[in-house]
C-alpha cells in the first residue's frame, strides 16, 4: 500500500463532492477526491443534465404549439438524442478531471471506503490498494442509487432506472413507467414526447407529486393524459416478465389484465449510497442516510472527523442542496482548522429545514419552494392561503392560447410573511427564486408589496396574489 496524507478526503466526486474539495481548498487546506465511476456524478451523466437536455425540445415544442401561427413538424430524436451526448461530453469525464486537478484538488480514481477513524482505502479499477490518511476530515459524497421494489421477476427482466432512460440510444414505442414522483413525470413526457406512441404510467397511489401541493400533481396528470398518456392510479404491480434479453416485456398488475411493452422504467425512489463504504469501521450502520447535524457533521462519530453531503445524508435529496450543503461543508472544515468561529450563519445549512426549491420540468412545468399549506398546519403555522388562476395574468395569456396554470402562497398570518410558494404553468420555472429569495428571507408582505413585477411578464402573478391577500 502507498500511503498518502491530506488535509481532507472526500469520497465521491459529483457536484457534491466537488463543491467541498473546492471550498475546503479555497479555505487553505489540501484535498483529495476519490471517484470509483466518472467525476462529475450522477447527476452530470444520468440525471439532472440529459434528462432536462431530452425534456427541453419537448417543452419547446409545446410552447410554440399554443402560439397562433407558429407550428412544428415531428422532432428529430436522433439530433435530440445528439444533443443530449454533448450535454453529458459523451460519457468521457476528462473534463471534470481537469477541473478537479485545477481546484487545485487530487483526483483518485477507485472504490473509496473508510477502514478507520480518517482513513479511506482505495481500491483502483485493476484492483491496486492505496490508502489516503486525513489529518482534519473524510466527507462522504457518494450521492444515491435508484431503488427497486422487491417484485418477482423484476431484476431479471432488467428493468431502466433513471440511469438507463437518461442515456437511451432508441425511443421505445411501448413504454411502461412506473412511479408517480419527479423522475416518473419527467421522463415519461420526454419518452412520450420522443416518440413513445403507447405510454402507460402505473402510480401506486392516487395522485402525481404528492409531495407538492394537490394542484400541481392534478394539472400535470391532465396535461399528460391529454398528450395521451395512460395514467392509472391504485395500481401496483405483482410480477414481470421479460423471457428474451431485450425483448418484450409484460408486467402483471394487482388488477386488470397485464401489459406488454419494449421497455419498463421504475422510477420508484432512490436510497442513500452507503453500501460499502465501511461505516461499521467507524461505529455507524452500514445502510440508511448518514444522519448530519446543521454543520454536515456526522453525529453518530463522536470524535467530529467524518462528514456527509448531498442525498448520502437524506436531508434533501436535490443536485443544488447537495451543492450547498457542500458549501457550507468544505467552510466549515476549514474554519474549525484554522480554529476559527465556526458558528457564523453562512456555516450552516438552515435552508434545509426551511423547504428546498424545487423545479419539475414538464410541460407544465411545477415549482415550489417552502412548506405546503398541509405541511405548515400540520407544523402547528397560524396559516392563510392566497391562490391565483395564472391564465388570468397577461404576462401569461401572451405566452399562448389555452393556458393552464396556477400559484399558491401560504402565509404566516402571526409575522406576515411567506411559508411556501408554488407555481404550476408554462413558463414558471424562473418565477422560483424569487419565491425562494421571499421564502428564505423571511420578506415581510407588506414589504414585498413594493417590490413592483414588471409588465406584461408571468411575475406579475406576485402582484396578484398581493392583492388576493388584501394588500
Amino acid at each position: 500500500m502507498v500511503s498518502d496524507e491530506f488535509d481532507v478526503i472526500v469520497i465521491g466526486a459529483g457536484p457534491a463532492g466537488e463543491n467541498v474539495a473546492a471550498r475546503a481548498v479555497r479555505g487553505g487546506l489540501s484535498a483529495a477526491v476519490v471517484e470509483e465511476d466518472l467525476a462529475g456524478g450522477e447527476c452530470s451523466y444520468w440525471a439532472c443534465v440529459p434528462s432536462k437536455a431530452l425534456l427541453r425540445p419537448v417543452e419547446l415544442a409545446a410552447d410554440v404549439r399554443r402560439v397562433p401561427g407558429m407550428s412544428t413538424g415531428p422532432l428529430d430524436v436522433a439530433a435530440v438524442l445528439a444533443r443530449r451526448d454533448e450535454a453529458v461530453s459523451h460519457l468521457d469525464d476528462a473534463g471534470q478531471v481537469k477541473w478537479i486537478k485545477s481546484v487545485p484538488a487530487e483526483f483518485v480514481r477507485g472504490r473509496g471506503r473508510l477502514s478507520g477513524p480518517l482513513r479511506v482505502e482505495v481500491t483502483a479499477p485493476g484492483g491496486a490498494v492505496r490508502l489516503l490518511t486525513a489529518r482534519h476530515a473524510v466527507v462522504l459524497a457518494t450521492g444515491s442509487r435508484a431503488a427497486l421494489p422487491p417484485i418477482p421477476g423484476l431484476r431479471e427482466a432488467a428493468p431502466w432506472t433513471s440511469h438507463e432512460v437518461t442515456v437511451a440510444r432508441e425511443i421505445p414505442k411501448r413504454l411502461v413507467v412506473v412511479g408517480g414522483g419527479v423522475v416518473a413525470c419527467e421522463m415519461t413526457q420526454a419518452m412520450h414526447g420522443l416518440g413513445a406512441e403507447e405510454t402507460t404510467m402505473l402510480v401506486r397511489g392516487h395522485s402525481l407529486l404528492d409531495r407538492m401541493e394537490p394542484f400541481a400533481g392534478k394539472l400535470l396528470r391532465d396535461s399528460l393524459a391529454d398528450g395521451g398518456v395512460d395514467v392509472r392510479f391504485g395500481v401496483e404491480v405483482t410480477k414481470v416478465e421479460r423471457s428474451v434479453p431485450g425483448g418484450p416485456v409484460t408486467v402483471h398488475l394487482s388488477e386488470g389484465p397485464p401489459i406488454t411493452a419494449d421497455e419498463l422504467l421504475m422510477a420508484t425512489g432512490r436510497r442513500p449510497a452507503t453500501g460499502d463504504l465501511g461505516l461499521g469501521t467507524v461505529g455507524l450502520p452500514e445502510k440508511g442516510p448518514v444522519e448530519v447535524d446543521d454543520s454536515m457533521r456526522a453525529t453518530g462519530v463522536p470524535e467530529g472527523w467524518l462528514y456527509a453531503v448531498g442525498d448520502v445524508n437524506g436531508r434533501n435529496l436535490l443536485t443544488h442542496m447537495g451543492k450547498y450543503q457542500a458549501r457550507v461543508c468544505g467552510d466549515v472544515i476549514a474554519a474549525r482548522v484554522r480554529g476559527d468561529r465556526d458558528d457564523l450563519p453562512g456555516l450552516r445549512a438552515v435552508a434545509d429545514s426551511l423547504g428546498a426549491p424545487q423545479v419539475v420540468f414538464t410541460d407544465p412545468q411545477v415549482c415550489a419552494v417552502g412548506r405546503t399549506e398541509a405541511a405548515a398546519r400540520s407544523a402547528g403555522f397560524d396559516v392563510r392561503v392566497v391562490e391565483y388562476d395564472l391564465a388570468s395574468v397577461t404576462g401569461a395569456y401572451l405566452l399562448g392560447e389555452d393556458y393552464r396554470g396556477r400559484a399558491k402562497a401560504v402565509v404566516d398570518e402571526r409575522r406576515r410573511v411567506l411559508l411556501g410558494v408554488t407555481f404550476v404553468g408554462a413558463g414558471v420555472a424562473e418565477l422560483l427564486h424569487s419565491a425562494t429569495i421571499a421564502v428564505t428571507g423571511e420578506v415581510p408582505l407588506d414589504r414585498l408589496w413594493h417590490a413592483v413585477p414588471s409588465f406584461p411578464t408571468v411575475s406579475e402573478v406576485w402582484l396578484r396574489l398581493l392583492e388576493e391577500y388584501g394588500l
